[in-house]
């Protein structure tokens, strides 16, 4: 089997930081730290392309020296101090700091004891309205403080799981730091996914307390949610209490405890010293081929990588505003949090990110100051398409990084960006994933920024193209692995004793290397592309293409809203390869269509990647957290029965499912 090679060119960078901010970042001042301190190797002067490499070299052959020069620049609070910073590097199974206690939400209220700062804004909470409310400091660590002292007296101890039925509201950050502060184990969902799909999470941790709103408002509308929190409260025989809080209005059901009643006191909060080890929260993974896996990652080791994220790569810090557009239900709202640890102002935006005009997004930066801002790639995406303005007809003056993630952002979105936002922007276009909560390549405040391409792997990273023996390439597609622990990946799955799940998730394909999934190119130039899931790679004739390389091509037309292909092997040896597309209003899959599609594939791409058939579709299925569903329309079209192919749980609409079960059977 052949990879499809990528052209090895030299093309100009769309943006390069001028030298002040390359002198200012603080990776560069880290850098220098580290090389008089800790042996890095010298910064390169005048070339901060020269200085990253180096720096990023030592970093993943010296992981020790690397993360205890981490350690020391972001100042970690090590209660009790670490024997050794990794005792044993094998994967999985990595064991960091063994010996050291600490808290997480100790380190993201730090902030709150600075007199100077503790009346500013640590958390800034934007509705539909688009009118900020802020909560100080102060405030925050007053709130935490009252509810970790009530979770406590309500009996929740070290390693019992809280859960948050809960939009991104600043309840939501409470809730996560007092369970925290105590040692609980936070887990949560937002409050579009349904019963059946809180539940698949839910129920597989056993939480003893849960956090609950009784609605929302999204798109215009109210959204009661009073019936799911019924189905959730009979069928979590496990909680303890409830706790009711009413963004509605309405009043706190039969045997629930009130909000305010919890977060009233003023109270200092006390902070459980826990080990390095210690579960921090469990995420999920999107659960559209069974239940959902558990993914659980640890106090020190989501503190010490998102701070690493955080400061070096994100460079974010004191005086900055946070903003990202997530869910509670999606990994990117976990780490936007961590801006705290940061001293950042957090930017909560709870509402649609097109409600009231596909502008949203950009008029909450304005209206928040955000400096770093943080979106999906398919936002971006729409709005070019929609003929938005942000740079020219909004005050944004103050961001100096657009940041997009969910998916890779295709090359007209980083022109987009340039010639919409500003030409003096920072383009961040992030990948890595919520079984490490992080980034394995992507913001780097030095590098030039190239189109279509992430700046580089992250430090403490050695993200690495394999190709099928295992055999490093470059310039050429190749697995996603990573060859050294990262602090963040998971201490271990939920209900998985023996850590079958865990092992076969990450380390069947090649033994002891994390393999993620991902298809990707790093290129000469030391910069990352992404092409896709590599379960649902494109296999013509030996020659394989990622999937979003088609829908970067095919959604450049102004009449595809969206977009999904699939490769699907026959029985017989055959392949079939559909492209559905969901149609722009008003358009029509007429033979003028039709060829332009075609022609735009052939002529761009690859003649071996034209569709067999391009079909249109009332649209298309997405995970809870927005990832169009590739495999399991796979599994659909080979035959396989639709409650074995996919969890109708994780579907943002699962009857669009019953579309591509019919075509399978009418195909036979």
């Amino acid at each position: 089997m052949t990879t499809a090679p990528q052209p090895v060119d030299q093309p100009e960078p769309l943006w390069r930081p001028g030298p002040d901010r390359v002198a200012t970042a603080q990776v560069t001042r880290f850098h220098a730290r580290a090389a008089a301190h800790h042996g890095a190797p010298a910064p390169v002067p005048g070339d901060p392309v020269a200085s990253y490499a180096a720096l990023h070299r030592w970093s993943v052959a010296e992981p020790e020296t690397f993360w205890q020069a981490v350690t020391e620049w972001c100042d970690v609070r090590f209660t009790t101090p670490y024997e050794r910073v990794l005792a044993d590097a094998a994967m999985p199974g990595a064991r960091w700091f063994p010996g050291a206690t600490l808290n997480y939400a100790e380190h993201a209220l730090r902030t709150a004891e600075d007199p100077a700062r503790a009346d500013e804004p640590a958390l800034l909470h934007v509705d539909e309205t688009h009118d900020p409310r802020p909560v100080t400091w102060a405030e925050l660590r007053r709130q935490v403080g009252s509810l970790a002292a009530e979770l406590r007296r309500l009996g929740v101890r070290p390693g019992d799981r809280v859960s948050g039925y809960l939009p991104n509201v600043p309840q939501a950050v409470v809730a996560l730091l007092a369970t925290a502060a105590v040692g609980g184990v936070w887990t949560s969902c937002a409050p579009d996914f349904g019963a059946r799909s809180v539940l698949d999470r839910f129920q597989q941790v056993e939480p003893v307390v849960l956090f609950t709103v009784d609605g929302y408002h999204y798109g215009g509308k109210r959204h009661e949610r009073a019936d799911v929190v019924a189905a959730l409260r009979a069928e979590l025989p496990t909680l303890r209490a409830v706790v009711h809080i009413p963004l509605l209005g309405t009043p706190a059901p039969e045997g629930t405890l009130e909000w305010d009643a919890l977060t009233g006191a003023d109270t200092e909060p006390v902070f459980e010293q826990l080990p390095f080890d210690h579960p921090l929260w469990v995420l999920y993974s999107s659960g559209t081929t069974g239940l959902p896996k558990a993914i659980v990652q640890s106090q020190g080791g989501i503190l010490v990588e998102h701070l690493k994220q955080l400061s070096l790569h994100c460079d974010l810090g004191p005086g900055d505003r946070f903003f990202w557009y997530t869910s509670t239900g999606w990994m990117m709202w976990n780490f936007l949090v961590s801006g705290l640890l940061v001293g950042a102002t957090v930017v909560l935006y709870d509402g649609s990110p097109g409600h009231p005009t596909t502008d949203a997004q950009w008029r909450v930066a304005e209206r928040t100051g955000t400096t770093l801002f943080g979106t999906s790639a398919a936002y971006v995406m729409a709005c070019r398409k929609a003929g938005v303005h942000p740079g020219r007809d909004l005050d944004l003056s103050r961001v100096r990084c657009v940041a997009t993630t969910g998916s890779p952002l295709p090359p007209d979105g980083f022109r987009w960006i340039h010639d919409e936002v500003s030409e003096d922007m920072w383009i961040a276009s992030v990948s890595g994933g919520t079984d490490v909560c992080s980034c394995f390549a992507g913001a780097v405040p030095t590098l030039p920024v190239y189109i279509g391409e992430l700046q580089a792997p992250c430090l403490g990273t050695d993200l690495q193209a394999w190709d099928a023996h295992g055999k490093p390439v470059v310039d050429e597609v190749g697995e996603l692995v990573v060859t050294n622990p990262m602090p963040s990946m998971p201490i271990h799955f939920w209900n998985d004793p023996d850590g079958h799940r865990y092992r076969e998730s990450y380390f069947e394909m090649f033994p002891g290397v994390w393999r993620h999934g991902d298809w990707i190119t790093l290129t000469s130039r030391g910069t990352v592309v992404i092409h896709g899931r590599s379960d649902s790679t494109l296999n013509r004739q030996g020659v394989r293409m990622g999937s979003a390389d088609i829908y970067e091509a095919v959604e450049r037309l102004p009449e595809i809203r969206e977009s999904l292909v699939i490769g699907v092997e026959r029985p017989d040896g055959g392949y079939w390869m559909p492209l559905f597309v969901h149609l722009a209003p008003g358009a029509r899959l007429d033979d003028e269509l039709l060829d332009r599609i075609k022609s735009t594939i052939r002529r761009q791409l690859s003649p071996r990647h034209v569709p067999d058939e391009v079909i249109e579709v009332p649209a298309i299925p997405h995970t809870l957290t927005g990832k169009r569903i590739e495999v399991p329309v796979k599994r659909l079209l080979q035959g396989t029965p639709l409650e074995e192919a996919v969890n109708p749980g994780s579907v943002d609409d699962a009857e669009l499912l019953g579309f591509y079960e019919r075509l399978a059977r009418e195909r036979g």
